[in-house]
């Protein structure tokens, strides 16, 4: 090991361990133990270009312990990414700075993924591997690998206790992503102590499972060995890797190190100032960093600035040689594809037969992939039910990166995360899909994806007590509020096919935000009023002749037609009613206040809200004086017409709650 070598890594220790201690907060064991094993691979084998981090050939690195973010921010910091001063690093933790408690993607240059709930890293990297997998097949040729990098991700004991690591590597195994390299920070102690009283199993025997190539660094200060093993990992392309790193928390901290304590609070200023004279520096300088450090993590920029260039030589010849090739590749990286959608009539075209909205979502599906190459997508062992296939796409596995069908298995929380990795890989637009009542195992990735503000689609049926036979353990009812209730998050209930397309049509086009699409098993029929309006989320689909009504019926998806023919009754006593579909209430509030007021006028008080689901979330539209036609508990196992007839979900009972509404 070169004295540089030790220096460098001593110096991200003690600038993670300074930033910790002047925030009073964070967690300083973590960035302490395992510099050695990202320094050696940042500046040895990732290729990365900090002048440019968003170079398209970069190899991805994701911290996904991201507690230790002071490790990740000091990384960085020497690398010189996105001016990063050590202004920022003396404002770790604090309001406005770009050094956040956890990485947060899009907030500081650099971070891949925003990480903190412990796995999510994992699964998000297996996601990176296979969008690096899939477009490596379709673009690469001869002479030209215009796609070729590797995915790394560092995470410790917690990340491999969680589940969603299982079901994520378990899929990469499977799939043979042997350019994922997982590095494992092996130091037994979690918050509560020795990881014995809770986790021992032999993580390394369950990756062999997997069919993982398996190394072991038995000294995680030994830099060449920990080099040795990247080498080795980065040589077996046929096998995703994972690499064990035996390290201590808290090391070089005499009275931290291989403790509990050292996992989540600041050393003390004392032990600080230990750690740095046990470590060769000067105790006496804070958020300090040796020139030598700085001149070094310059030098290594400069030469992956070469490997930027010629590849950018190389793909620049590329595209002169295959100028269709170029095309695609422009195609599939443009965020704006899907806005050709707008003017296609064949997207828009509407069969009058009674249909359920799953089945119009799996035709869309299959128009928007033929005009969005990087359309790509799947569902947690459901497609045949969430209709979620594509026609001749081909299958994605080991055998054939290319297809663009996914298969996760029955994994869902690690479907959304691998769906997050892909989104944020770039070059690819996926979806994933799975019973609406299984957002419960999605939930978690799915706020990263609305925190992240990664625009990936989740395709979600079987919507209600409409499922039947299955019972109330496969019949949601409070997930729709769940999902409204995220911020960030756009939740979309079509009634029928236009509403439906101008779903797809959304949730294809967002550029920031992730969109759900809650689906029917039932059919439904086509409605005369719905229109391209419900890209505006809610809107008005049938409406009464009086400029203020007498009544407003509001509804989502297969309630729609309930709303509408309770109307129609209501007419008959000369009661003018207006009928409002709210396919997407995150949208609709989104809209001026002078629109919101044309649809629901606020002197109309007189509202009843119409939902096959709980009722959490309309009591803003309804107000004190309206009345709710939705589930009050658990769904029961009978056929749907039963089960919307036993608990009042019928045109009848919608006639009935708004006469009360009336006579209030």
């Amino acid at each position: 090991m070169s004295e540089i070598d030790v220096l460098s890594v001593n110096a991200i220790r003690a600038l993670a361990a300074d930033t910790v201690q002047k925030a009073n907060s964070g967690h300083p064991g973590l960035p302490l133990g395992a510099a050695p094993m990202a320094y050696e691979l940042w500046a040895k084998y990732m290729k990365h270009n900090p002048k440019n981090p968003n170079w398209a050939n970069r190899d991805r690195f994701i911290l996904s312990g991201g507690h230790g973010s002071s490790l990740l921010y000091s990384l960085l910091h020497i690398f010189g990414y996105g001016n990063l001063s050590m202004d920022e690093m003396k404002n770790f933790r604090q309001w406005g700075s770009k050094t956040p408690g956890h990485p947060e993607y899009g907030h500081t240059v650099g971070v891949e993924a925003t990480t903190g709930p412990l796995g999510a890293g994992m699964a998000m990297a297996v996601g990176m591997a296979m969008a690096e997998a899939h477009l490596a097949s379709r673009f690469n040729k001869e002479g030209y690998p215009v796609v070729d990098h590797y995915t790394y991700v560092l995470g410790g004991d917690g990340c491999m206790m969680e589940g969603i690591s299982y079901e994520a590597f378990s899929l990469a195994g499977t799939l043979k992503l042997g350019k994922l390299i997982v590095l494992y920070d092996s130091n037994k102690i979690s918050i509560e102590g020795d990881t014995d009283i809770a986790f021992q199993e032999d993580v390394k025997k369950r990756f062999e499972s997997f069919g993982f190539q398996t190394l072991v660094v038995e000294d995680g200060n030994n830099l060449e060995e920990i080099g040795k093993a990247i080498a080795e990992a980065k040589a077996d392309t046929t096998r995703p890797t994972m690499i064990t790193v035996r390290t201590k928390i808290g090391h070089g901290c005499p009275a931290k190190e291989g403790t509990a304590s050292a996992h989540g609070e600041p050393l003390g200023v004392d032990n600080v100032r230990a750690l740095k004279e046990n470590l060769g520096l000067d105790p006496e300088k804070e958020f300090f960093v040796p020139q030598e450090v700085y001149d070094n993590a310059a030098k290594i920029v400069a030469e992956n600035e070469k490997a930027e260039e010629a590849w950018n030589a190389m793909f620049a010849e590329y595209c002169e040689k295959y100028p269709e090739m170029k095309q695609l590749w422009d195609q599939m990286h443009d965020k704006k594809a899907g806005e050709c959608l707008l003017a296609e009539p064949d997207f828009w075209a509407v069969d009058d037969k009674a249909d359920a909205t799953r089945n119009i979502s799996g035709k869309l599906i299959n128009k928007i992939k033929n005009y969005m190459p990087g359309f790509i997508g799947g569902s947690a062992d459901l497609a045949p039910s969430n209709k979620t296939n594509m026609s001749d796409m081909g299958d994605f596995s080991a055998q054939n990166y290319a297809g663009r069908n996914l298969h996760f298995g029955v994994r869902e929380l690690a479907m959304a995360a691998i769906g997050n990795g892909m989104t944020l890989h770039g070059g690819l637009r996926p979806y994933v899909s799975t019973f609406f009542v299984f957002s419960d195992y999605v939930k978690p990735m799915a706020r990263l994806s609305a925190l992240m503000g990664t625009p990936l689609t989740y395709v979600l049926t079987h919507d209600s007590i409409g499922v039947g036979e299955d019972g109330p353990t496969h019949e949601p009812i409070e997930q729709l509020a769940m999902l409204r209730s995220l911020p960030n998050f756009s939740v979309f209930r079509p009634a029928d096919t236009t509403e439906t397309a101008a779903a797809w049509y959304y949730a294809v086009n967002s550029q920031s935000t992730p969109t759900a699409l809650v689906l029917t098993r039932q059919n439904l029929p086509q409605l005369a009023g719905s229109s391209k309006e419900a890209l505006k989320g809610g809107y008005i689909i049938d409406d009464c002749k009086k400029e203020v009504p007498d009544l407003i019926i509001m509804a989502s998806g297969s309630e729609v037609q309930l709303a509408i023919a309770a109307k129609a009754e209501l007419a008959k006593n000369g009661t003018e009613v207006r009928v409002v579909s709210m396919p997407c209430m995150d949208v609709f509030e989104q809209q001026s206040a002078e629109y919101k007021e044309s649809v629901l006028p606020n002197a109309c008080r007189k509202r009843v809200a119409v939902e096959a689901l709980s009722d959490f979330g309309w009591g803003k539209y309804v107000g004190l004086d309206g009345g709710y036609v939705t589930m009050k508990g658990f769904g029961a196992s009978a056929p749907a017409a039963t089960l919307f007839e036993k608990f009042g979900i019928t045109t009848e009972r919608v006639i009935e709650v708004s006469k009360e509404v009336l006579a209030k």
